[in-house]
Parts: structure tokens; C-alpha cells; sequence
């Protein structure tokens, strides 16, 4: 077990010393089958977490089932996570496993759980107390074995307090949180993984090695990265893809807020503020196209048209 430390930095990039606690909390989550809580803003790697816990796990020969309860329309939310029998409702054609069965024997992986829905929170109550999945329009339960591994942005003791969130279900689910650190937090790993995203995305693009400049690496390290490891990717990547040339100068990468102790400069035109308010929508909703586009009110064809029109449009690889 003291072997868990090593195999997680093979599966990810850092050694700042809050990454190193985050893997002895993950190598002591990997040794049982305790329910664990992921807790961190969007872009910090949480499904990688949650992956390379069940990697590591006694239960890593059998499947790990993503579901990001954030994305599923509410009214087949139940469907999705418990399943549901043939006329069970209109357009239930045939019966239908839901993510739990999928998950059966492995590790179902609930990401932004605040999200949920309250009648969707009672039946996941049920089925941590119980271990017993019935399906919507049954009456009949099937067991399940699984591991249950759960992430969040939101403050969930907060959203409690305000009687979003169920108390039982959150000491349920709350048997051992982890904070993720945030980039602000583990500056020291930003050289280690720009030089991991130059390798990955030259390779993937078929183009010969780059480097950046010393100034451009600094700008990286004293930028804010509201947007974690996600938008340092995403930045990276389209840096490898537009720059021509084999070093990447501080020009080159798209930075869309200003740097640490670097002069702000208001710009007050239309275009400038509109932009700016797409990109906040497109990192709440996880670059989500259709997501962000009902948070703003717009049509999803409106908002793609307006963000090639601004160059917002990033690859989430």
C-alpha cells in the first residue's frame, strides 16, 4: 500500500507538497471501500481523482461509471442513475439499466451531486442505507455492490443550511472528504505541467517539439487560473496549435484575466464586456455549450456563433 504515493504520480502531474498530501489521503481511500467526497472548483481534476482511486482499488478489474448529475435532464434523472421498466412513463419503451447496475461490482463516480434533485436525493438515500437499486415503475429491489466516489463545487453543508441538500444524505456521503487544491494553491507544479501539455499536445497533434520563453513561463506561473488545470490545458493547447514557431512567447497564450500585481487596463466596449460575460458562463458550466447557453438565456446556435466570433471556443480534451 505505501506503493499507492508512486502510482499516483504516474497518473498525475505534481510534487508541491499539497499534491503529496492529496495522494496519502487517496492512498488511504484506495484501501477500503469508504465513500468518498471530492471537494474543489471546477477545473482541478476531480474524475482524474476519482480515477486513479479506483485505479488503484481491490475493485479496479471492474467498471468505474462516470455520471455527471449536473448534465442530466432533470425529469430523467431517476431513469438515468436507477433505471426504469418498460412503461414505466411516455417514451419507455423497453427496460433499462441505470448507471447503478452499470456500475455494479466497481465504482460509480457522481460528479457535482449538488445537483440533484430532491426526489433523486431521497432515492440515493435509500440506496446508500439499503445497497438495493429499484427501478422507476418497479416494485421489485435488486442488490448492488459498488463504491461510491462523489465530487462537488458547491458547499454542501451551506446548501443544507439552506435546505438544498439533505442532512442524512450529506453525512452519508461526507464519510471522507478531500479538498483538491486549486493551481493558486500548487504554483510550484504550473513548469511541471506545461511541460506534460507540450509533450501530450505536440504528440497528439503530429507537430515537432516546443518550448516557451522564460517570460512566458513566469506570466503562467503569477496568472490567477480561475479556470485550474483545466484552463492551463486548454491554454496550452491552443498555444501549441497557433503558434507556428517552436518557442511560445507571453503573446502567444490566451490569458483572459489580468496577471498577479500587473497594471488592469478597463476596456469598456460592448464586445469586450460581452465576451468576457460568455467566457464566466463557459467555465461555470464546464465549457458546456448547451448549459451555458440556457444560463444566459440564448439559444445554443446564438452563443457557438458568438463564441467563434470571440475566439472562445476551447477543446476539452
Amino acid at each position: 500500500m505505501n506503493l499507492f504515493p508512486g502510482l499516483f504520480h504516474q497518473l498525475m502531474v505534481g510534487q508541491s507538497a499539497p499534491l503529496v498530501q492529496l495522494f496519502r489521503q487517496m492512498a488511504q481511500a484506495a484501501k477500503s471501500d469508504i465513500t468518498v467526497c471530492l471537494q474543489g472548483p471546477s477545473g482541478v481534476g476531480k474524475e482524474l481523482v476519482a480515477r486513479a482511486i479506483h485505479g488503484v482499488s481491490a475493485r479496479r478489474l471492474k467498471p468505474l461509471v462516470t455520471v455527471n448529475c449536473g448534465a442530466i435532464p432533470e425529469n430523467l434523472v431517476e431513469s438515468i442513475l436507477f433505471g426504469h421498466v418498460k412503461g414505466a412513463f411516455t417514451g419507455a419503451t423497453e427496460d433499462r439499466m441505470g448507471k447503478f447496475h452499470e456500475a455494479n461490482g466497481g465504482t460509480l463516480f457522481l460528479d457535482e451531486i449538488g445537483e440533484l434533485t430532491p426526489a433523486a436525493q431521497v432515492r440515493l438515500l435509500r440506496v446508500l442505507q439499503e445497497r438495493v437499486v429499484e427501478r422507476v415503475g418497479s416494485t421489485t429491489s435488486e442488490k448492488i455492490d459498488l463504491r461510491l466516489i462523489c465530487a462537488t463545487h458547491r458547499d454542501l453543508q451551506q446548501m443544507v443550511k439552506d435546505h438544498k441538500f439533505r442532512e442524512d444524505l450529506f453525512y452519508r456521503i461526507h464519510v471522507l472528504p478531500l479538498h483538491l487544491p486549486t493551481l493558486q494553491e500548487r504554483r510550484d507544479d504550473i513548469p511541471l505541467l506545461v511541460n506534460h501539455f507540450l509533450e501530450k499536445f505536440c504528440a497528439l497533434e503530429k507537430l515537432p517539439a516546443k518550448t516557451l520563453t522564460p517570460a512566458a513561463l513566469a506570466a503562467l506561473q503569477n496568472f490567477s487560473w480561475p479556470g485550474n488545470i483545466r484552463q492551463l490545458e486548454n491554454a496550452i493547447h491552443r498555444a501549441v496549435v497557433a503558434v507556428p514557431q517552436s518557442v511560445i512567447d507571453v503573446g502567444d497564450i490566451p490569458l483572459h484575466k489580468p496577471l498577479v500585481n500587473a497594471p488592469v487596463v478597463a476596456d469598456w466596449r460592448l464586445s469586450s464586456v460581452e465576451a468576457a460575460h460568455l467566457q464566466r458562463a463557459l467555465q461555470h458550466t464546464r465549457q458546456n455549450i448547451s448549459q451555458a447557453a440556457k444560463l444566459l438565456g440564448i439559444s445554443r446556435a446564438t452563443l457557438y456563433r458568438k463564441c467563434k466570433t470571440y475566439n472562445l471556443l476551447e477543446t476539452t480534451p
